[in-house]
C-alpha cells in the first residue's frame, strides 16, 4: 500500500496534523463546521462536558459532549480554500494511520454539517429565517484540481446555469453538487430548502462594487432568474460547495443550513442577527444527537 511522503501529509511533533492541531483521539465522527472561531465557543456553550480545546490560525476545534453524543465543532475561517484544507485533514484523521502513513482499509464516514450566514438572492426569502442548502454551487473552482468532479456535480443544472447567464471563461466553470439527503430532512421544518452559490469572494464574486467595477454587472440578476425544474437559486455564501463536492469524493455527509441575514434583492438586513445563529446552533445540536 502507497506510503504518503512527508511532504504531502505534514505530521506535527506531537503527533498531530499540522494545520487543525488535532491527533485522531482529538475528533468526533459529527462534526459542526463554523466560519468564525469565536462562533466556536458559542457552539461548545451547549455542551454538557468538553474534552479537548485546541487552536491554530484561525482553525478552532473543541469536542464535547450533547445529550450523551460526543460532537466536534471546527472553524474554518473564510472561504473554500480553507475547506480544502479542513475537510481534508479531518479525513486524514479518521482514515490515514499518521503513523504509518498508509490508508486504512476500513473508512470511517463522518457527519458535516455547517453552519453559517448568508445574504438570500430571492425577495421572498426575509432576513432572520434559515436555509438549507440541496445544492450546492461552486464557483471557487476547487473541486476542478480532483478526480471525480464530472461525477459528483450535476450536469444538467451545470450546463443550463452555464447557458443561461452566459458565463465567462475566463471564470473557473461552476459545480453543482447535491447535499447528503437525510441531511438535509433533519433541517427541513425549519428552513427555506435552497440552492446555495459558494462565491471566492465577498465584493466582486458576489456582485458587490465598491471602486472596481465588475466584469459583468448583469450577473446577479441572471443569477436571480435562473430557474431549474421550478427551483430557483436561494442564496450566497462562501464555503458550501467544497464542503459538499470534498465530502461525497471523500465518502462522507455534509450539508450547509445558513440564517439569513441581509436579501441581496430587498437591500434589507438584520436588526441583530446573532439570536437567531444561537437558535440555529441549538436547534442542529438537537437534530444531530436525537
Amino acid at each position: 500500500m502507497r506510503i504518503i511522503e512527508p511532504s504531502e501529509l505534514i505530521i506535527n511533533s506531537n503527533g498531530s496534523i499540522f494545520h487543525l492541531h488535532l491527533r485522531p483521539q482529538d475528533i468526533a465522527e459529527t462534526i459542526i463546521l463554523v466560519g468564525d472561531p469565536g462562533r466556536v465557543d458559542t457552539v461548545a456553550s451547549f455542551f454538557s462536558s468538553i474534552e479537548i480545546s485546541v487552536s491554530n490560525r484561525e482553525f478552532k476545534t473543541v469536542t464535547g459532549v450533547y445529550n450523551g453524543k460526543r460532537i466536534s465543532v471546527v472553524s474554518t475561517g473564510i472561504g473554500t480554500d480553507n475547506v480544502d484544507i479542513v475537510i481534508n485533514e479531518l479525513d486524514a484523521l479518521f482514515n490515514i494511520d499518521l503513523k504509518t502513513r498508509q490508508e486504512k482499509a476500513e473508512k470511517r464516514q463522518l457527519t458535516i454539517v455547517r453552519l453559517g450566514t448568508s445574504g438570500a438572492l430571492q425577495p421572498d426569502i426575509p432576513v432572520d429565517t434559515f436555509v438549507v442548502t440541496e445544492t450546492a454551487v461552486g464557483f471557487d473552482g476547487v473541486l476542478g484540481f480532483y478526480q471525480g468532479r464530472n461525477k459528483i456535480s450535476d450536469q444538467a443544472m451545470e450546463d443550463a446555469f452555464t447557458k443561461h447567464t452566459s458565463w465567462s471563461s475566463l471564470c473557473a466553470k461552476p459545480y453543482f453538487v447535491h447535499s447528503d439527503k437525510e441531511l438535509v430532512d433533519l433541517f427541513k421544518d425549519i428552513a427555506v430548502e435552497g440552492i446555495t452559490i459558494s462565491a471566492p469572494g465577498f465584493y466582486g464574486p458576489q456582485g458587490r462594487v465598491l471602486r472596481l467595477p465588475l466584469a459583468d454587472s448583469n450577473l446577479n440578476h441572471s443569477i436571480e432568474s435562473f430557474d431549474y425544474d421550478g427551483r430557483k437559486i436561494t442564496n450566497f455564501e462562501m464555503e458550501s460547495s467544497a464542503i459538499n463536492g470534498l465530502s461525497l469524493l471523500l465518502g462522507h455527509k455534509s450539508v450547509t443550513v445558513c440564517a439569513i441575514i441581509a436579501n441581496r434583492v430587498n437591500k434589507t438586513a438584520s436588526a441583530d442577527y446573532k439570536p437567531h445563529i444561537k437558535h440555529l446552533i441549538e436547534q442542529a445540536l438537537i437534530r444531530l444527537t436525537r
